[in-house]
Protein backbone atom coordinates (compact mmCIF):
# COMPACT_ATOMS: atom_id res chain seq x y z
CA UNK A 1 0.00 0.00 0.00
CA UNK A 2 1.34 3.56 -0.76
CA UNK A 3 0.87 6.23 1.47
CA UNK A 4 0.79 10.15 0.01
CA UNK A 5 3.36 11.83 1.09
CA UNK A 6 2.86 14.74 3.25
CA UNK A 7 4.85 17.87 3.71
CA UNK A 8 3.92 19.81 6.74
CA UNK A 9 5.87 22.66 6.38
CA UNK A 10 3.69 24.11 3.81
CA UNK A 11 0.71 26.30 4.80
CA UNK A 12 -2.59 25.49 3.61
CA UNK A 13 -2.25 28.17 1.07
CA UNK A 14 0.72 27.19 -0.27
CA UNK A 15 -0.41 23.57 -0.65
CA UNK A 16 -3.67 24.20 -2.73
CA UNK A 17 -1.51 26.25 -4.90
CA UNK A 18 0.43 23.51 -5.71
CA UNK A 19 -2.53 21.41 -6.19
CA UNK A 20 -3.51 24.02 -8.57
CA UNK A 21 -0.57 24.38 -10.77
CA UNK A 22 -1.00 20.44 -11.01
CA UNK A 23 -4.32 20.02 -12.13
CA UNK A 24 -6.06 20.38 -9.36
CA UNK A 25 -10.38 21.43 -9.06
CA UNK A 26 -11.79 23.05 -11.57
CA UNK A 27 -14.37 25.75 -9.94
CA UNK A 28 -16.02 28.58 -11.22
CA UNK A 29 -16.17 31.56 -9.21
CA UNK A 30 -19.57 32.68 -9.88
CA UNK A 31 -21.59 29.26 -9.20
CA UNK A 32 -19.05 28.08 -6.68
CA UNK A 33 -19.64 30.62 -3.90
CA UNK A 34 -23.41 29.15 -3.45
CA UNK A 35 -22.77 26.09 -4.53
CA UNK A 36 -19.68 24.09 -4.18
CA UNK A 37 -20.30 21.47 -6.61
CA UNK A 38 -21.33 23.21 -9.32
CA UNK A 39 -21.50 22.26 -12.97
CA UNK A 40 -19.78 23.62 -15.35
CA UNK A 41 -20.70 25.18 -18.70
CA UNK A 42 -19.14 21.01 -20.17
CA UNK A 43 -21.33 19.48 -18.27
CA UNK A 44 -17.88 18.23 -15.56
CA UNK A 45 -19.13 18.62 -12.34
CA UNK A 46 -16.45 20.60 -9.85
CA UNK A 47 -15.19 20.15 -6.84
CA UNK A 48 -15.48 22.40 -3.95
CA UNK A 49 -13.67 22.83 -0.98
CA UNK A 50 -14.43 22.76 2.80
CA UNK A 51 -11.87 23.61 5.99
CA UNK A 52 -10.36 21.46 7.99
CA UNK A 53 -11.79 23.03 11.16
CA UNK A 54 -15.41 22.43 9.21
CA UNK A 55 -15.02 18.03 9.16
CA UNK A 56 -16.49 15.94 11.51
CA UNK A 57 -14.19 14.99 14.11
CA UNK A 58 -14.30 11.26 12.50
CA UNK A 59 -12.27 13.09 9.56
CA UNK A 60 -9.71 14.35 11.89
CA UNK A 61 -8.67 10.94 13.13
CA UNK A 62 -8.77 9.22 9.54
CA UNK A 63 -6.56 12.20 8.59
CA UNK A 64 -4.23 11.73 11.69
CA UNK A 65 -4.18 7.65 10.71
CA UNK A 66 -3.24 8.74 7.31
CA UNK A 67 -0.39 10.63 8.44
CA UNK A 68 1.08 7.99 10.60
CA UNK A 69 0.84 5.44 7.95
CA UNK A 70 -2.07 3.31 9.96
CA UNK A 71 -3.22 0.96 11.61
CA UNK A 72 -6.47 1.67 9.38
CA UNK A 73 -9.91 0.25 10.85
CA UNK A 74 -11.17 -1.27 7.87
CA UNK A 75 -9.13 -3.84 5.31
CA UNK A 76 -10.00 -1.55 2.25
CA UNK A 77 -8.60 1.61 3.87
CA UNK A 78 -5.43 2.78 1.33
CA UNK A 79 -6.94 1.27 -1.53
CA UNK A 80 -6.53 2.40 -4.98
CA UNK A 81 -9.59 4.91 -5.53
CA UNK A 82 -10.28 4.44 -9.34
CA UNK A 83 -12.26 8.01 -9.46
CA UNK A 84 -14.97 6.13 -12.15
CA UNK A 85 -17.68 9.01 -11.30
CA UNK A 86 -15.06 11.61 -12.70
CA UNK A 87 -15.50 14.03 -10.57
CA UNK A 88 -12.23 14.23 -9.44
CA UNK A 89 -9.46 15.58 -11.43
CA UNK A 90 -8.43 12.95 -13.99
CA UNK A 91 -4.93 11.33 -13.11
CA UNK A 92 -3.12 8.06 -14.01
CA UNK A 93 -4.44 4.69 -12.07
CA UNK A 94 -3.18 4.59 -8.38
CA UNK A 95 -2.72 8.72 -7.91
CA UNK A 96 -5.87 8.51 -5.68
CA UNK A 97 -6.45 6.46 -2.56
CA UNK A 98 -9.13 5.90 -0.37
CA UNK A 99 -9.57 6.01 3.48
CA UNK A 100 -12.90 5.72 5.87
CA UNK A 101 -14.31 8.09 7.73
CA UNK A 102 -16.16 6.31 10.28
CA UNK A 103 -19.68 7.04 10.78
CA UNK A 104 -21.19 6.93 14.71
CA UNK A 105 -24.30 4.57 14.69
CA UNK A 106 -23.58 2.71 11.28
CA UNK A 107 -22.99 -0.88 11.00
CA UNK A 108 -21.16 -0.32 7.70
CA UNK A 109 -18.08 1.55 6.89
CA UNK A 110 -20.82 4.36 6.09
CA UNK A 111 -20.72 6.42 3.06
CA UNK A 112 -17.84 8.74 4.50
CA UNK A 113 -14.54 8.85 2.50
CA UNK A 114 -11.16 10.68 2.28
CA UNK A 115 -9.56 10.74 -0.85
CA UNK A 116 -5.92 11.50 -0.94
CA UNK A 117 -3.78 12.21 -4.17
CA UNK A 118 -0.23 11.54 -4.31
CA UNK A 119 0.56 15.61 -4.12
CA UNK A 120 1.10 16.85 -0.79
CA UNK A 121 -1.60 17.28 1.11
CA UNK A 122 -3.93 16.81 -1.45
CA UNK A 123 -7.17 15.29 0.33
CA UNK A 124 -10.62 15.24 -0.37
CA UNK A 125 -13.56 14.81 1.48
CA UNK A 126 -17.18 13.32 0.82
CA UNK A 127 -19.47 12.29 3.02
CA UNK A 128 -22.00 11.33 -0.05
CA UNK A 129 -19.98 8.00 -1.05
CA UNK A 130 -18.18 9.17 -4.16
CA UNK A 131 -21.34 12.10 -5.44
CA UNK A 132 -19.53 15.38 -3.96
CA UNK A 133 -16.22 15.99 -3.12
CA UNK A 134 -14.60 18.81 -1.26
CA UNK A 135 -10.56 19.64 -1.37
CA UNK A 136 -9.55 20.01 2.24
CA UNK A 137 -8.14 23.38 2.62
CA UNK A 138 -5.79 22.62 5.85
CA UNK A 139 -4.93 26.74 6.45
CA UNK A 140 -8.77 26.90 8.10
Amino acid sequence: MRIPPRITTLGGAAALLSVLLVGGPVTTTATAATDPVATTGAGITSVGSICYSALPAQAHDTLDLIEAGGPFPYSQDGSVFQNREGVLPSQSTGYYHEYTVVTPGSPTRGARRVITGEEAREDYYTSDHYATFDLIDQGC
